[in-house]
């Protein structure tokens, strides 16, 4: 049947009708808000990050270049190569590299062994709940608790002697030094790589391991062609996050370690509480700025993955 007098179709008729919301666009007789106004609802979140980050990060770097009395320098920025502060720096990358990569590999293994449990199950809220708790429990609260446990005269440290003969500081006072740090900050890292892994794990659709069934594919074809590479930028992000987390550091270590400052945070705090070399009272700028790249090129990275992975994620 021919329809008589029918409207021809223009290019944008054809197919499905697009229609617009009513509020993108603005009613009839009255004038469409453009300009700043519409910004204003991130005024009190701007100010934030202008006074507390960006003021800051601008004072660090910038008094790293100038002596006490404001004169141009390049000693301060020099002293970054001086021994102890490459040391510190070297410690720095030791703790949060060996935490990050053991935080993240028994964060993962964690994940995974929830996979088998109800999501709204009480295991895995439990997991999930302690999981955000305890990342966050840090500085002098944590540094006391692993201090009447694992201490020189710790509980733990007694009932082992007692009852079993182990002398856990046969070999000198290691909770206070490097080694201390390491497995203080474990207690963090993990928690946080759950609670940072698990959404992408929960991303991975049963569609794709039916897809891979059907194909012939088995359950190691699976997780090394589907699931590894889809995870691997997550994982990576995640291990890169717990790395900066680490590296920046510092209510723990400086309530744990009362002497020497073996990390750049406790270096930092020396150049700001104690005296310095002629010529570097600013040496707490410099070493503020060498802390600052490397967590830009850390945060990058992690940045860069995160966006790659948000698309299995949805």
């Amino acid at each position: 049947m021919t329809v008589a007098n029918a409207p021809a179709l223009t290019s944008g008729d054809a197919g499905t009708t697009s229609r617009r919301h009513p509020l993108s666009e603005p009613a009839p007789g009255r004038p469409h808000r453009r300009g700043l106004g519409k910004y204003l609802g991130l005024t009190p979140f701007a100010f934030y990050v202008v006074l507390f980050l960006a003021i800051p990060t601008i004072l660090a770097v910038t008094t790293g270049f100038f002596t006490e009395d404001g004169r141009p320098t390049i000693d301060n920025v020099a002293g970054l190569f001086a021994p102890t502060v490459l040391t510190a720096f070297g410690n720095s990358f030791l703790v949060s590299a060996v935490t990050a990569v053991v935080g993240s590999i028994v964060g993962a293994l964690v994940c995974y062994a929830l996979l088998g449990t109800k999501v709204e199950g009480a295991l895995r809220s439990t997991i999930n709940s302690l999981s955000s708790v305890l990342a966050q429990f840090g500085g002098v609260m944590l540094a006391f608790a692993f201090i009447a446990a694992l201490g020189t005269q710790g509980l733990v440290t007694k009932v082992l002697a007692d009852l079993a003969s182990v002398d856990l500081y046969a070999n000198g006072p290691w909770l206070y030094k490097v080694p201390g740090l390491l497995v203080v900050y474990l207690y963090f890292q993990v928690p946080l790589m759950v609670i940072t892994f698990m959404p992408a794990l929960e991303g991975l659709k049963t569609t794709w391991a039916e897809a891979n069934a059907t194909l012939g594919g088995t359950r190691f074809t699976y997780w090394t062609r589907i699931a590894f590479p889809v995870l691997a930028p997550s994982f990576i992000g995640g291990l890169l996050l717990l790395f900066a987390n680490a590296f920046s550091s510092y209510a723990t270590a400086a309530a744990l370690v009362s002497q020497g400052s073996p990390i750049v945070p406790l270096q930092i705090r020396g150049a700001l509480i104690s005296e310095t070399v002629l010529g570097r009272e600013n040496m707490a700028g410099a070493l503020a700025l060498g802390m600052i790249v490397v967590m830009v090129v850390v945060m990058w990275g992690y940045s860069v993955l995160q966006s790659r992975t948000s698309r299995w994620q949805k």
